[in-house]
C-alpha cells in the first residue's frame, strides 16, 4: 500500500477508538504527558522506543512533561497514516502502565508565517540561512530537517499590504481548546482582527497590531 493510499484526515484519527490522549495538531496528532520527574520521563521515553511500529515518534523531554508527536515525512508526503492510530494507543497504554497521564489542552505547534510576493524569489535566501529544507508537498513550506525548529510557510500575496506585518505566528491548537485560547489572549488585550474562518482558524492581534492566528483542524481536511 502506498502512502497515500493510507493517509488518514485529522477527523479519521479522531473517530478512531483509544486515542483520548491525543490531538491533531497542524499535520500531526500530539500528546503531552505529564512526569513527575526527569528520570520517569526517561523510563517512558525507553519505553516507546521499545514499542512495535515504525517510523520512530517525534520525542520531547523536558522536566516536567514528555511530547510526543505522531507524523510521516517523507517526500512528498507530510502527514499521518493508519498506523500512527495503533502507534497512538500503544503508547498511552505505555503511559498509563508507567503511572502517567495526558493533558490534551498542552499539545501545540508553532508555524512562522512570511508574506512574499513571489516566493521563489525569497525561499531560497531562507533555505540558506536556516539550514532547512523546502517540503515536498508544500511548495511554500520549508521545515527544519534537524526537527527541531518551526515550520515555516510562504504567504503569497498578490500586491503588498502596508497596513500589516509582513511576518506572523500561526499557533495550532486542539480543537476543543481553541475558543478558550482565543478568549484568554482577547482578556490579555488582544483584539479580534476576524474570525470569518473560524473554527478553521481566527486572527487576532496585539496593542500595537502585530497579529497571530490561532488555528485548528477543524474544516481543513476533515
Amino acid at each position: 500500500m502506498t502512502e497515500t493510499a493510507q493517509r488518514i484526515s485529522p477527523a479519521q484519527f479522531h473517530q478512531a477508538e483509544g486515542v483520548g490522549d491525543w490531538r491533531v495538531i497542524g499535520d500531526g496528532a500530539c500528546a503531552w504527558f505529564r512526569i513527575p520527574s526527569f528520570a520517569a520521563g526517561a523510563r517512558f521515553v525507553q519505553a516507546i522506543s521499545e514499542l512495535p511500529g515504525a517510523p520512530a515518534p517525534d520525542v520531547d523531554l523536558r522536566d516536567g512533561a514528555v511530547t510526543v508527536r505522531l507524523i510521516r515525512w517523507v517526500p512528498g508526503f507530510f502527514g499521518m497514516t493508519e498506523a500512527h492510530v495503533e502507534q497512538a494507543r500503544l503508547i498511552s497504554a505505555a503511559a498509563r502502565e508507567l503511572g502517567l497521564t495526558a493533558d490534551p489542552s498542552r499539545a501545540q505547534n508553532v508555524q512562522i508565517c512570511l508574506d512574499a510576493l513571489v516566493v521563489p524569489d525569497v525561499m531560497p535566501f531562507w533555505l540558506a540561512v536556516l539550514g532547512y529544507t523546502q517540503r515536498g508537498d508544500g511548495p511554500g513550506d520549508m521545515i527544519d530537517p534537524r526537527q527541531r525548529g518551526p515550520l515555516i510557510y510562504f504567504q503569497e500575496m498578490d500586491a503588498p499590504r502596508p497596513q500589516r506585518n509582513r511576518i506572523h505566528l500561526d499557533v495550532w491548537v486542539a480543537h476543543d481548546q481553541a475558543e478558550a485560547r482565543v478568549a484568554a489572549a482577547l482578556a490579555a488585550g488582544g483584539r479580534l482582527v476576524t474570525d470569518e474562518h473560524a473554527p478553521s482558524w481566527w486572527v487576532l492581534a496585539d496593542a500595537e497590531g502585530n497579529e497571530v492566528c490561532i488555528g485548528t483542524w477543524l474544516t481543513r481536511a476533515e
